[in-house]
């Protein structure tokens, strides 16, 4: 047995993922090769040390852009390389799994739970055609099915779109989980709250994401929703997004600190010069606090946007000067 093998292997062996022949190949070659036992030595010191540190738990901020970057890669990635190599080189992974007895249960159980969730949903499909709908109008009280039972985020796969019926606070919100169902409510429903909410953190489609927040500025005194737009603000890859973001939290900038700080932050180091000039305009009332003076004195000197430069140094030029 070659050393290359044992080494590419050793990683297996301290975690107990080898089958029992693989181990005794394995335990044989340490036995009469001093490198591979030094590497087996390095490899089990490694895993204690890591044994020791406490593992820290993600925030759901985190978790959350992890999702949206995760979605848009899948987006963007060309179809068709992981069918190739399953069909044309069954081997390597065939082998891979034969060595990996906790990978092989993991594909049992996702496979076992796809089947009964695929059951379940033939089975919900001939009953009521795979689409759950639930409608409440304004003010009425009674759903015509159960609209404000909580969803699990983990049970979305995504949401496709986002539509309010104009003059009114009606929305209605298509989203899929393993088939593609729809929600419709009142902006007070608490099942379509969190759908929005949803669907400004995680959705891969920016046009479902701005429709989402634009809905979400009408109730911008909820701490959620707050907390949605100031992630929707920093966090958004679509400069539309961030604007619409932007509006939502205007009436916040002079009473909530963490918003004024949140469009400092992007009137410092945001990518695209329109939402730096919004976040400058929001600002402009707060111009005398010492932070928002600071910020625009580092804008009018090293902004890269020559509008910018120059409505900061107007700013600055109408300030009192400071003792």
């Amino acid at each position: 047995m070659k050393c290359d093998w044992v080494r590419q292997n050793i990683l297996f062996y301290v975690y107990n993922e080898l089958e029992d022949d693989a181990r005794y190949e394995v335990e044989q070659h340490l036995g009469r090769c001093p490198e591979c036992a030094i590497e087996l030595k390095a490899t089990r010191k490694f895993h204690a040390t890591l044994s020791e540190t406490p593992v820290a738990e993600p925030t759901p901020n985190l978790l959350a852009a992890s999702r949206m970057r995760l979605q848009e890669a899948l987006e963007t990635t060309r179809p068709g390389g992981l069918w190739r190599r399953l069909v044309l080189e069954p081997a390597i992974w065939l082998r891979q799994i034969r060595m990996a007895p906790a990978l092989a249960a993991a594909i049992f159980i996702v496979g076992f739970g796809g089947g009964i969730g695929a059951t379940y949903n033939f089975l919900s499909a001939r009953g009521g055609n795979g689409v759950m709908t639930g409608a409440l109008e304004s003010g009425s009280g009674n759903p015509a099915q159960s609209v404000n039972q909580p969803l699990e985020s983990s049970a979305i796969a995504g949401i496709r779109s986002v539509t309010q019926e104009p003059g009114s606070n009606q929305v209605s919100i298509k989203y899929d989980t393993v088939s593609t169902q729809e929600a419709q409510g009142s902006l007070n429903d608490q099942r379509i709250q969190q759908l929005l909410l949803f669907a400004a953190r995680n959705n891969y489609n920016s046009g479902v994401r701005m429709d989402s927040v634009d809905v979400l500025t009408q109730a911008p005194d909820d701490s959620r929703v707050r907390e949605a737009l100031m992630y929707a603000l920093q966090n958004d890859t679509n400069p539309g997004v961030r604007l619409k973001a932007l509006d939502g939290l205007s009436g916040f900038v002079r009473q909530d600190p963490q918003v004024r700080d949140g469009v400092l932050r992007v009137l410092i180091g945001d990518t695209n010069s329109g939402v730096r000039m919004q976040a400058l305009r929001l600002v402009e009332p707060m111009k005398t606090d010492s932070n928002v003076r600071s910020v625009l004195t580092k804008v009018s000197q090293a902004d890269q946007n020559v509008s910018i430069r120059s409505q900061a140094r107007a700013m600055l030029a109408q300030m009192p000067e400071m003792d």
